[in-house]
């Protein structure tokens, strides 16, 4: 029996972010790649989320960090919600609801998983 692959609920993808209005709500998903925490920047945090499309520069300002604060640190596939915003030229996504969906991911090992079965395709 072929099960579903494990896919993010609707994001939208890196490659479209430039469609949508500033200040437009968005959701995005994708691999986590960079966390950043400058000692400058009075507690933002700043992520990079990779899909198949390219990637998603994320805003978290410290009261969402703190209310998301395991789903930031620990999360290798977030979905994450909030405003886009555009300043010379790069989309940032200000986030204000952030999920860890790192268990998606581990379904790939799963045997019964499409994915992970040697020598078959999706």
């Amino acid at each position: 029996m072929t099960h579903p692959l494990p896919r993010p609920p609707s994001a939208v993808v890196a490659a479209r972010l430039d469609a949508p209005r500033p200040g437009a709500r968005v959701t995005v998903a994708g691999l986590v790649l960079l966390r950043q925490r400058p000692g400058t920047a009075q507690g933002v945090v700043f992520v990079t989320l990779e899909d198949e499309t390219g990637v998603v520069n994320v805003v978290i300002w410290r009261k969402v960090f703190e209310r998301f604060r395991r789903a930031v640190i620990a999360g290798r596939l977030l979905r994450v919600t909030g405003r886009v915003e555009r300043q010379n030229g790069v989309v940032h996504v200000v986030a204000d609801l952030i999920e860890d969906l790192s268990p998606l991911l581990d379904r790939l090992s799963d045997p019964d998983c499409a994915l992970s079965q040697a020598g078959e395709t999706g």
